[in-house]
């Protein structure tokens, strides 16, 4: 069975974003990342949580605990659709292997979106762009 599509499928058909997922080791402990654009509420998680626990029951999904929450202000960006919405924002993004033959690897600045399999980070230096699959994680930095 894929968990996975599962935890999506219910997400998005109660209308929200399934942002991330973490599984413990044989799935004992099931995170789930959820938002809106209005934001998260205790309310929206509880909602996720008792519809996600009634299919899991009849999944016969085998888990000692799951959480529901939001994504937090330091959002993880994974998809493409993340990089494109957020365009404007402050991002950290570390690399799988270094960059342009040199040896960085983490990289911050602020994303200007997406375009052609790449994300568009600009600098002081400039623009980079990093192809999506390159990308190890990437995150929001919040602003005070």
């Amino acid at each position: 069975m894929d968990l996975a599509g599962l935890v999506e499928q219910v997400v998005t058909g109660l209308g929200y974003e399934l942002v991330d997922m973490e599984m413990s080791p044989r799935a004992r402990l099931l995170r789930v990342f959820i938002d809106v654009p209005r934001g998260i509420t205790v309310d929206d998680c509880a909602t996720v949580s008792n519809q996600l626990t009634r299919v899991f029951e009849v999944e016969n999904v085998d888990y000692d605990r799951l959480e529901v929450s939001s994504p937090g202000l330091d959002r993880p960006l994974k998809k493409a659709a993340d990089f494109e919405r957020f365009a404007g924002e402050t991002i950290q993004l570390r690399t799988h292997l270094p960059l342009n033959n040199g040896n960085q690897r983490n990289f911050s600045g602020v994303l200007k979106g997406f375009a052609d399999g790449k994300v568009l980070l600009a600098q002081d230096a400039g623009v980079l762009e990093i192809p999506l699959e390159e990308v190890e994680k990437a995150r929001l930095v919040p602003q005070f």
